[in-house]
């Protein structure tokens, strides 16, 4: 009887340890990402890589920069992705929870003003117009209230929802001032939802990032942009992002990297490392704008130190240069 009685506490003792061992080993080896719907695709791209590599599970949500931020300052994952700097109320969060954040550009975008592929009265438009549309409490209803030259069209517009970073930019860049637009309007976190938006509705006029427009051409037309009174349309393009001329609807995308995390976890050095070191073959695979190769090598300079913090005073910013933002965090 004391022989079996010792038997099953050694069964039970393996399997308590087997499932401590488990739980730690499932812990220790997860790599949590969430944020971005625009970055969603880069990151997704270096996580599937990665994981064929190395054998380490790597998670990718989409919840938006907004609803990634919450989750990260609260501990909840690695790294967020971003497609906008990271908020002062944001900051804050991750301070009073005690997270420090490493802040990495990993590409650009050409944030990207689309309309219908029936729609051939369009064939630029200007910031100023962007703003007549987009601007809070805008009565712009109809096409031919933008022009006259439009047709009588009503005009259904798509955006992404608040808690989204390329709602963040483009109201700043547009408008002024981040989240400052009109609120009837379709919007989604989901880009895709805002591609079928757009196509669907022959008066109809939408924004995200330029991979959703490059991945969907056949449905979708995309807009040159005019930034100032007397300056030359200019379409979303590689070159115009990289040539400084596609203004100010040229951004950088991030991800954030929790400080802690990446110094006391082998597994997520080694992805962020990996992350920057293929980026500029799988960002140009996902159809965004690799950063040049100098860039690159400051960023990963700048992740070899460790050194957290922000280039950015809690806002949105037009038109920063990668390096300078680098050379800003002390």
């Amino acid at each position: 009887m004391q022989s079996m009685f010792v038997n099953a506490l050694k069964v039970v003792s393996f399997i308590a340890v087997s499932f401590s061992v488990t739980t730690s080993c499932a812990a220790e080896k997860i790599i949590k990402i969430d944020g971005s719907s625009t970055v969603y695709p880069i990151s997704e791209a270096v996580a599937e890589e990665f994981q064929s590599a190395q054998k380490i599970k790597v998670t990718v949500g989409e919840s938006g920069t907004g609803g990634g931020f919450k989750k990260f300052c609260r501990g909840e994952t690695d790294i967020s992705d971003a497609s906008r700097p990271i908020s002062q109320k944001e900051m804050d969060a991750c301070k009073e929870a005690g997270i420090q954040f490493i802040e990495l550009p990993i590409a650009y975008d050409a944030l990207t003003i689309v309309v219908n592929s029936k729609n051939d009265f369009v064939k630029s438009i200007s910031v100023e117009d962007l703003k007549k549309i987009w601007a809070p409490g805008s009565s712009v209803k109809n096409w031919n209230q933008v022009s006259t030259s439009y047709p009588n069209l009503p005009m259904a517009l798509f955006g992404p929802g608040t808690a989204s970073g390329t709602f963040d930019y483009f109201t700043e860049a547009v408008n002024g001032k981040a989240k400052s637009s009109r609120s009837d309007y379709t919007p989604s976190e989901d880009d895709n939802v805002l591609v079928q938006g757009v196509a669907n509705n022959a008066g109809s006029m939408g924004y995200f990032g330029f991979a959703y427009y490059v991945e969907n051409k056949d449905k979708l037309r995309a807009l040159p942009i005019i930034a100032k009174a007397g300056a030359v349309a200019v379409m979303p393009s590689v070159e115009s992002v990289m040539n400084s001329t596609y203004q100010p609807l040229a951004r950088p995308l991030f991800i954030y990297v929790n400080a802690t995390a990446a110094n006391s976890r082998p597994e997520i050095k080694a992805f962020v490392n990996y992350y920057l070191e293929n980026a500029p073959k799988l960002v140009k695979e996902v159809k965004y704008i690799p950063l040049t190769a100098e860039d690159y090598a400051a960023v990963k300079s700048h992740f070899k130190t460790m050194k957290p913090g922000t280039g950015f005073n809690g806002t949105p910013e037009v038109g920063v240069k990668i390096n300078d933002l680098i050379n800003r965090i002390k």
